[in-house]
């Protein structure tokens, strides 16, 4: 599900898990264990990386859809997790965005430090709402982060999908680049960052950062539940079916 590529000192992480890297349990779980890996392989960068066209098509509908409320809840824990990681990693990371990147997919980016878009026909956004689904404050909070309290309420509330120049406009990733380029302008910029002087930038890349992860960190168990009891409330449910039906389509 992670093919694994090191450049140097740079790890690539490449979502493999056809057609559209959607994350289900075991993605998301060896997502977590492949970002681990990296970091205590002593990698001084990590590059999040997708199939040409399609960085992720967000969380696995039909398959989540198929999990009773220990399941939901367990998934939600760790893709909260997976958040986390990426929020706290002790190295940079850049979300190499190859293409479209919805809901989920745009979630593990934004928790990322830079993101890199490709040009072309793709949408990138947190679509939650068009969904059904309420949007977690902790997620709020890191799309706002980056681009900002105005944007991010105007995005969220609105379930935004934008073009590439449009996200890139307001800020939502960091840099666009021809679809064949995009893993090695993150490359570039990884490795531009790592050779900056090591304890000062370390120091003052985790104090930028750290309100990130006292939004995580001051997660309750409740939040969790509140995102279970949204899941199964009968709207998020008339409208996921709905998606999950129109995904079993050949033309979807």
């Amino acid at each position: 599900m992670i093919d694994v590529v090191d450049h140097g000192r740079i790890r690539e992480l490449r979502l493999a898990r056809p057609p559209v890297n959607a994350l289900d349990p075991d993605l998301i779980a060896a997502l977590r264990g492949a970002l681990a890996k990296a970091v205590g392989a002593a990698c001084e960068a990590i590059v999040l990386s997708g199939a040409p066209g399609r960085f992720s098509g967000g969380l696995d509908v039909p398959a989540l859809l198929q999990l009773d409320r220990a399941g939901i809840h367990q998934t939600w824990t760790n893709f909260f997790g997976l958040m986390r990681d990426l929020a706290a990693s002790p190295v940079p990371t850049v979300a190499a965005i190859t293409g479209h990147s919805p809901a989920g997919g745009m979630v593990l980016a934004i928790f990322t430090d830079y993101r890199v878009l490709a040009e072309g026909p793709y949408v990138v956004g947190l679509n939650e709402v068009q969904v059904g689904l309420q949007l977690p404050a902790v997620v709020l909070r890191g799309l706002t982060f980056v681009v900002g309290e105005r944007q991010a309420a105007r995005m969220a509330t609105g379930g935004l999908l934008l073009a590439p120049a449009e996200a890139l406009r307001y800020g939502l990733v960091d840099e666009l680049a021809p679809l064949e380029q995009v893993v090695p302008r993150a490359l570039a910029w990884a490795t531009e960052t790592i050779a900056r002087p090591r304890v000062a930038m370390t120091a003052t890349r985790q104090r930028a950062r750290r309100p990130l992860v006292d939004a995580f960190d001051q997660l309750g168990d409740e939040s969790l539940v509140t995102m279970v009891d949204n899941w199964f409330s009968p709207e998020p449910q008339a409208t996921l079916r709905a998606l999950a039906a129109r995904l079993k389509k050949p033309s979807a």
